[in-house]
């Protein structure tokens, strides 16, 4: 009897792509910040872009086959309401914090704080984006709690601080605070308005207050405080609860159960009651929502930054492995239609890239500049809407460039794709997005007109880009059911803004395969229907790690 011996070699498998360091090597994203000047920032982005390619890549695997759990009450029946995570998770948000991903901006007054700190937060979320939760609300909080100069004062030395405290203790003998919010009520949804919790007044103040009531999804219940919103006798306010009252004693904050999540799933969403917790407000009573949209704004462009963050992890995971497998006789990579692909993948990923950098730039400077401002508030807008929702569909495809490989838990590619849907719906959902743009066209005249100015700025490079741009202008200055073709507006602007960076920034062969592709009617309506007429050689090798 013959017996055969059976290969145990994996043989045409792609290397492993780690450790790298996810900065330096990213030639994608080192081209889309030539034109701004952070040279000041290069060895901290190098030292996180060390971090997040190593061993943050193990700690996000961990942390999601690991997920919290809540422990309401201790074993003598006392009421503890915690969250106990796995140490990958505290790993991640010690980096996070150590590197002032949470609050560089308000650490630094210095040119190109929020767009050093988007660079991190796009390296880190690479690695694993539930985390971000957490230290995009404390870095978005500290715009609302300016509001009130006592509170920054009490407290924001110590949400600003470097140094990740995860002791559930006092506040005051912590070393370090994370903030949360708590909007969204199980009558409410994006319609905030319709909340029925309960602020009523205590002291002599006008400013202390009880809350009573609960909030059906609480985000990063494990936080030291929280931004909430309440109606008072003036109508919805905003408010500071922490989870400790001034006395030091607990406040009557009860988390009732974590959120069983599609995605996000190393990261503790919940649902609590407050019975008589104390609170501050924040901002004039009956405006919660316009004091709470400071924060909104803020987490609105983190939700950008993770979705391209996620489009760019996915790309590399596709380009490094098509680069190495084989089939037919020759790489993938070399093969016609999956270099066209992987180009199309490319081009996506450039044009993200580079939209939410320029977003964080102009929150550098809107407070100087009116054209940054419009920027920042119609801007944010329209790549959240667009981003988020472009976010699911290259993921999948990545997927596919990996075949079976792609699709099993060992790739990172399911936990993205889980991931791929939460950017679209936090932070006000499609229809809320696109309302809100139709707002700021209508109220908000200058800033619009300032967006005209820049778009129009671009105009002669590009005749497809020059046709799309008439049209998208005669379709709004028609002022004829807006509403109803509101997502068609906010996805034509949206590619505008980004066709309009490509030609002022990237090379000529970029800007004019995605004119080409996305503005002329040439390209499919799947990634990979690229025309014959575009170079797609040099785009295939343009979003591979050096």
């Amino acid at each position: 009897m013959q017996f055969f011996e059976i290969p145990n070699e994996a043989t045409n498998q792609p290397p492993p792509i780690g450790p790298i360091n996810l900065f330096q090597s990213d030639r994608l994203l080192r081209d889309a910040l030539k034109p701004y000047d952070l040279g000041w920032a290069e060895d901290r982005l190098t030292a996180v872009g060390e971090i997040a390619g190593g061993p943050a890549m193990e700690w996000g695997e961990l942390a999601n086959r690991n997920p919290p759990s809540l422990h309401t009450h201790d074993r003598y029946g006392n009421r503890i309401d915690e969250v106990e995570f796995h140490p990958a998770w505290h790993s991640l948000m010690q980096v996070s914090v150590e590197h002032g991903i949470h609050a560089l901006p308000w650490r630094e007054n210095r040119p190109g704080a929020h767009l050093a700190r988007a660079v991190m937060a796009f390296l880190m979320s690479q690695a694993e984006a539930g985390h971000g939760c957490p230290i995009s609300m404390t870095y978005a909080a500290m715009p609302v709690l300016r509001l009130e100069p006592e509170l920054v004062a009490a407290w924001g030395p110590k949400l600003t601080s470097c140094v990740y405290d995860r002791r559930s203790i006092s506040l005051t003998e912590k070393h370090g605070l994370l903030c949360g919010m708590a909007m969204t009520e199980k009558q409410g949804g994006s319609d905030v308005r319709a909340n029925v919790t309960r602020a009523e007044p205590i002291g002599s103040n006008g400013l202390d207050y009880q809350i009573f009531g609960h909030k059906w999804f609480c985000s990063a219940p494990m936080c030291d405080a929280f931004l909430v919103l309440a109606q008072t006798d003036q109508g919805l306010s905003c408010f500071w609860l922490p989870r400790w009252q001034p006395d030091g004693t607990r406040n009557r904050f009860h988390i009732q159960r974590l959120k069983d999540k599609l995605g996000n799933r190393s990261n503790a969403s919940s649902e609590v009651e407050f019975h008589g917790a104390w609170a501050r407000r924040i901002g004039e009573p009956g405006r919660g929502v316009p004091t709470i949209i400071g924060m909104v704004q803020h987490t609105r462009l983190d939700c950008v930054i993770s979705s391209a963050a996620l489009m760019r992890q996915a790309l590399i995971q596709a380009t490094h492995h098509v680069s190495h497998r084989s089939a037919f006789g020759k790489r993938l990579i070399d093969q016609p239609l999956m270099r066209r692909v992987i180009a199309d993948l490319t081009l996506e990923a450039d044009a993200t890239v580079r939209l939410m950098l320029r977003l964080a730039h102009a929150y550098d400077r809107a407070a100087a500049d009116p054209s940054e401002a419009a920027w920042m508030r119609i801007g944010t807008a329209v790549a959240k809407y667009w981003i988020c929702k472009r976010m699911p569909w290259l993921i999948l495809e990545a997927m596919e460039c990996l075949g079976g490989n792609g699709y099993v838990e060992t790739s990172i590619l399911p936990r993205l794709l889980r991931e791929s849907p939460l950017n679209a719906i936090w932070e006000g959902s499609g229809n809320v997005i696109c309302l809100d743009l139709l707002r700021a066209i209508s109220r908000e005249p200058e800033a619009w007109e300032q967006l005209v100015a820049v778009l129009k700025r671009a105009e002669g490079q590009h005749r497809l880009y020059d046709l799309y741009l008439e049209r998208l202008l005669t379709r709004i200055r028609r002022k004829a059911d807006l509403e109803l073709e509101a997502r068609f507006i906010v996805e034509q602007l949206a590619l505008v803004l980004q066709a309009a960076l490509l030609l002022e920034q990237a090379p000529a062969a970029i800007a004019a395969a995605f004119c080409t592709t996305r503005l002329g009617g040439e390209g499919g309506r799947l990634f990979g229907a690229i025309p014959a007429q575009v170079d797609f050689d040099d785009l295939a090798e343009h979003g591979r790690l050096v």
